[in-house]
């Protein structure tokens, strides 16, 4: 059973950054992809940014506009997403991510998710 802990949501003023980490645990992890999705209120979750096995990273078009940086420490695994420029639209439920397993076949896991409010 994988476990994912988020940490470091909170309030943020537009203009701002906030960093977010996940930590993951549980037994003889081998965890394919990570990284973060985001769900606002009324509108589906939507991806923020992954990272895979060889680095190979996607964001979503906001991140990349604003430069977000997703970065993983595969050997503690744990995972951080910096976020820069923030604006009120990034207010949002942010979700730690998972893909246990290979390229071919993972097993999602989710964190509990943490908020982020960015006030104008």
């Amino acid at each position: 059973q994988v476990q994912l802990v988020e940490s470091g949501g909170g309030l943020a003023q537009a203009g701002g950054s906030l960093n977010l980490s996940c930590a993951a645990s549980g037994s003889s992890l081998s965890l394919y992809i990570v990284g973060w999705y985001r769900q606002a209120p009324g509108k589906q979750r939507e991806l923020v940014a992954t990272v895979d096995n060889y680095a190979a990273t996607e964001y979503g078009w906001f991140a990349q506009a604003r430069r977000w940086t997703i970065s993983r420490d595969k050997a503690l695994n744990t995972w951080s997403l910096q976020m820069n420029s923030l604006e009120p639209e990034d207010t949002a439920v942010y979700y730690c991510f998972a893909g246990e397993g290979t390229w071919a076949e993972y097993v999602e896991q989710w964190g509990q998710g943490t908020q982020v409010t960015v006030s104008s």
